[in-house]
């Protein structure tokens, strides 16, 4: 296998501007959310869409299950009247679980949200609603489940974009260590925004592996016990309060009067691709091989794009 460019691939900070600029264009713009009258949905998905799920539906009687859990939820909660699928993709996990559902005797009504209009997992569902997305390095899922998450907070990509290059960006400029003498970072989020934790430890993962370690907590989360083992190469950041409790190292970013879950993906989203712009290329030196090895985990022979772009 040849060695790709790996200047082809960017950054996720990058990837979080290129989101917000799309989604700001006409060319970006947003179906409608209109996710049926249900009275409590099962709302499926795996990795981040699972926690996208979670975002939407976060003001509503739903049931949430991943590709785990989903035949579990089924059978215990009999008031499912309804499942919503989320699927950047419309594959690995969802044509399983869309015909698990298709050939149940009262099937469900079944909506999938994707961004592949031609998802492998449409012949079983009734409904898609396709959201437009940027061609990005595989696994970044930036720009396709914000869309889905401003979809449903309705918030203004323009004013997310601002608030990155206004604020978020001259903090990170103006920030006198370098993100590369830590190998621990500590997250301080908000309680209103406790459904970004996963998120954010989902791209901590898949950037940097093992490499480094990471935890994010909520303020009142992190007040039990977390912090007993205390380390100098450990950096806490704090989003939308001043920490002035934890660490030795300390950074703060503001965010938005009135801020909700996209903006606070796009900050959190654009602080790890800094990070990742400061440390070794862990990421970009491993997910060529990963590419070609992790179809076989789903059956399949074709290898992974690098960049991804659904037609």
């Amino acid at each position: 296998m040849s060695k790709p460019d790996l200047k082809s691939l960017i950054n996720l900070d990058r990837c979080v501007i290129n989101a917000l600029e799309l989604f700001a264009s006409h060319r970006g713009k947003l179906p409608r959310l209109d996710l049926g009258n249900f009275k409590r949905p099962l709302v499926v998905g795996s990795g981040n869409a699972a926690a996208t799920g979670k975002i939407i539906f976060k003001n509503q009687d739903a049931v949430f299950a991943d590709e785990s859990t989903y035949k579990r939820a089924l059978q215990t909660v009999k008031s499912i009247d309804g499942v919503v699928l989320i699927s950047a993709s419309g594959g690995k996990h969802a044509p399983e679980i869309a015909r698990f559902l298709g050939a149940r005797k009262n099937k469900p009504r079944l909506i999938l949200l994707t961004c592949n209009k031609d998802a492998d997992a449409k012949k079983d569902v009734d409904e898609m609603i396709v959201f437009p997305h940027n061609p990005e390095p595989y696994t970044y899922n930036t720009s396709t489940y914000m869309g889905m998450i401003l979809a449903g907070t309705e918030e203004s990509p323009r004013q997310i974009l601002s608030y990155i290059k206004r604020t978020v960006e001259p903090v990170l400029n103006e920030y006198s260590e370098s993100f590369a003498n830590f190998d621990a970072f500590f997250v301080l989020v908000p309680e209103e925004f406790d459904l970004i934790r996963d998120m954010l430890r989902t791209k901590f993962v898949e950037l940097f592996g093992r490499k480094i370690a990471r935890d994010i907590f909520t303020w009142e989360q992190a007040k039990h016990a977390t912090t007993v083992v205390e380390s100098d190469a450990e950096l806490f950041i704090s989003f939308g309060r001043e920490n002035k409790f934890w660490g030795k190292h300390r950074l703060h970013i503001p965010l938005p009067k009135n801020a909700d879950y996209a903006a606070m993906m796009a900050a959190g989203y654009y602080v790890i691709g800094r990070i990742q712009a400061q440390k070794l290329p862990w990421f970009k030196e491993s997910i060529p091989a990963y590419c070609q090895r992790a179809p076989k985990h789903f059956g399949k022979k074709k290898p992974l794009p690098l960049i991804v772009k659904y037609d």
